[in-house]
């Protein structure tokens, strides 16, 4: 029986649920990430209280700090950070394979890699990957891909589908967590035989979800988009289609359009974290001497603490003086405004109006001030 009820459409896009052993999860939907059983700077009642239904936790990290035994012992990841709705760890693939200079040896049984924290060698296979989720004991657990970087050659996007279908096959049936669904990872660039072929072998294997890997990797943006429109429709569609990492309004927007029903970024934290806000009409930059002055909410149309409370100049202030509480108001305001976006985007998909929706929202995410990090 499939974890996913599909629930209304609109084009392509799609309104459902998905069942876990932790609660339900809407789509579309937004997972804030956790890397280390942590949103970063907030409390996960803050979490919660913004909207976000699920969160991702990464297997690479938790595996190093604190480890799997000792999140198992402690009652899993749930209770080990304190939230009690649905979690999705990551395989660590991602991590191994983007931090290429760490990697050792990559072979058709694994990947051997030295350790970001200490340089001590390990090793990840099907096998030991799917068993780290398995005493982490999340919700859903990432099948162990190999994600080749944006500027790939033809012949290694070939090794990369050929052995994440191999691996892939290694961990479809390996143990689980009570309740545990486990997704599979379709990988090919925007190569389109190859990304054809790999969501075939992927989705023949029955995993209880398929995700769209090696996107958002540095390739050119069109050409992210344009291998959503025709790669999303390609993946079952009575399971959960995950796009993984990418999170900015505009991009949600595209994805959601395109089929897309769950996705991630660590975005909204990492930008608050930099003193920039996400608004309804662009980013704002709180370093910018422009709002010095400035006695308004981030946003006006936002209802999140630091919206309801606190002026752009206050926020600013803490910013400019390396406040935490400057950085965790925009953390939880960036967090809050994609949960928002997501969640109308959702009413808007059961009403049939999304495309409008979409076309209202772009207007004014485009025409803001859309002002450069610094």
């Amino acid at each position: 029986m499939s974890c996913f009820t599909l629930e209304a459409t609109d084009g392509a896009a799609r309104a459902g649920t998905i069942r876990t052993a932790h609660g339900d999860i809407p789509t579309p939907a937004f997972m804030p990430v956790g890397t280390k059983a942590t949103v970063k700077l907030l409390h996960p009642d803050e979490v919660r209280a913004a909207g976000a239904h699920v969160i991702l936790g990464n297997t690479y990290h938790l595996h190093f700090r604190p480890g799997e035994e000792l999140i198992r012992d402690l009652g899993g990841i749930q209770r080990f950070q304190a939230w009690d709705g649905p979690v999705l760890t990551d395989s660590g693939g991602f991590q191994v394979f983007s931090l290429r200079h760490t990697i050792v040896k990559a072979d058709d049984d694994g990947v051997t890699f030295r350790s970001v924290y200490d340089g001590t060698a390990d090793r990840f296979t099907p096998a030991s990957t799917a068993a780290i989720q398995t005493a982490l004991g999340s919700d859903i657990a990432m099948c162990l891909d190999v994600c080749p970087p944006a500027d790939a050659t033809r012949g290694e996007l070939e090794q990369a589908v050929r052995r994440t279908a191999l691996w892939a096959a290694l961990q479809v049936d390996a143990p689980r967590a009570e309740g545990q669904l486990r997704f599979g990872i379709a990988q090919g660039g925007t190569d389109r035989e190859l990304r054809t072929r790999s969501i075939e072998e992927i989705a023949a294997l029955g995993f209880d979800g398929n995700a769209l890997g090696g996107l958002a990797v540095g390739e050119q943006r069109q050409a992210m988009f344009d291998t959503v429109e025709w790669a999303a429709p390609l993946l079952p569609a009575d399971r959960p289609r995950y796009f993984m990492g990418i999170g900015d309004p505009e991009a949600i927007l595209e994805v959601i359009e395109r089929g897309i029903d769950m996705f991630d970024c660590v975005l909204p934290t990492r930008l608050g974290r930099t003193g920039t806000a996400l608004t309804r009409d662009g980013r704002v930059n709180l370093k910018n001497a422009r709002w010095a002055r400035d006695e308004g909410p981030l946003d006006p149309d936002c209802s999140c603490p630091a919206c309801v409370r606190f002026t752009r100049a206050y926020i600013r202030h803490l910013v400019n003086q390396n406040e935490l509480l400057g950085l965790r108001l925009l953390s939880l305001h960036n967090l809050q405004l994609l949960l928002d976006l997501t969640a109308g985007a959702r009413q808007a998909i059961q009403r049939g109006s999304f495309r409008e929706y979409k076309r209202n929202a772009l207007d004014r995410l485009l025409g803001g001030p859309q002002e450069e990090i610094q």
